[in-house]
């Protein structure tokens, strides 16, 4: 791929799209979000309306990050936390999950472009995306879980033939910083996606914390993606009482676009670490286990 013909070509579509309109983009702080957002705003500027939507699903710190990092442009902050976790009171189904939280990302879109007038939505949406949700796999809020009726004029997809690679170098090329650029990929749907079974704030915060510690202890190893997943329960001991807690899956692949992956081989000591970190700082959990499925058979997320 030649880096700055792509830039040139889907400044223009943009612009062409776009007309003298304005547009809202999704903004999640991601590099695929983000370098959609840079290519956006130099093509149409001050008509582009940054959309950032807390859905209490995110990494820890992420929502703080993501207003520092693009501070300059007319960022728009919406906390819908309540509004996602009360749509997902009840859901077990993985599927019935990535469409819920999909449809409510428009709907919030939908009344942002409706209150600043703008008729466009613009997103960071890649190759393996459409792929994955076209075969089935599993619908990527953004493609498969998307509503199939929208007030917007239309939707534009600038990186929907790239693959991740290819994203990073586009990223490198904009300037954008090391840590969007290099970023470990994260669901759209956020952690609701690592919860197996229904979705709530208490376990989301267990695999907040968890994620943090996992990501922390193997900050230097490579990987493709480091992440924890909550996947039921399980009886431990704990100050010599019986407790009933949470069983995390620490999940560490290796890959070269997310279509196929092999799990990492990490040395023992620092699995013994990080289960040993987990258990002792988040009192919920009573057991960890590490994820040595290749994809295929396994997605990398689990749901």
């Amino acid at each position: 791929m030649n880096v700055e013909n792509f830039v040139k070509n889907a400044i223009m579509e943009i612009r062409e799209r776009v007309g003298d309109g304005k547009a809202i983009i999704a903004l999640s702080g991601g590099v695929d979000s983000s370098v959609c957002t840079m290519l956006a705003y130099r093509a149409i500027g001050d008509r582009l309306i940054p959309v950032f939507v807390d859905t209490g699903l995110m990494r820890e710190g992420e929502p703080e990050r993501v207003k520092e990092i693009f501070k300059d442009m007319n960022l728009i902050f919406i906390d819908a936390k309540d509004e996602f976790f009360k749509a997902l009171k009840g859901v077990i189904d993985p599927e019935e999950k990535r469409k819920i939280i999909g449809e409510l990302f428009v709907r919030i879109f939908e009344r942002v472009a409706e209150e600043n007038r703008a008729e466009y939505l613009i997103q960071g949406t890649i190759y393996p995306d459409v792929i994955e949700s076209q075969g089935g796999i599993k619908s990527h809020h953004n493609v498969g879980g998307f509503p199939t009726n929208y007030k917007f004029k239309g939707i534009v997809e600038p990186l929907k033939e790239l693959y991740k690679d290819e994203v990073r170098e586009v990223a490198r090329y904009l300037g954008l910083p090391k840590e969007i650029s290099e970023r470990m990929p994260f669901p759209g749907p956020g952690l609701a996606v690592r919860i197996v079974g229904e979705v709530t704030p208490e376990k989301v915060e267990v695999v907040r914390k968890a994620t943090k510690i996992v990501e922390e202890e193997l900050e230097d190893i490579p990987k493709w993606q480091a992440f924890a997943s909550l996947i039921g329960k399980a009886t431990g001991v704990k100050g010599d009482i019986r407790v009933y807690g949470y069983i995390i899956s620490v999940r560490a692949v290796e890959s070269r676009d997310g279509m196929t992956a092999d799990p990492v081989r990490i040395d023992y000591n620092i699995l013994r670490r990080i289960a040993l970190r987990i258990t002792n700082e988040i009192p919920e959990v009573t057991r960890v286990v590490y994820d040595v499925t290749p994809k295929p058979p396994a997605t990398i997320e689990y749901e």
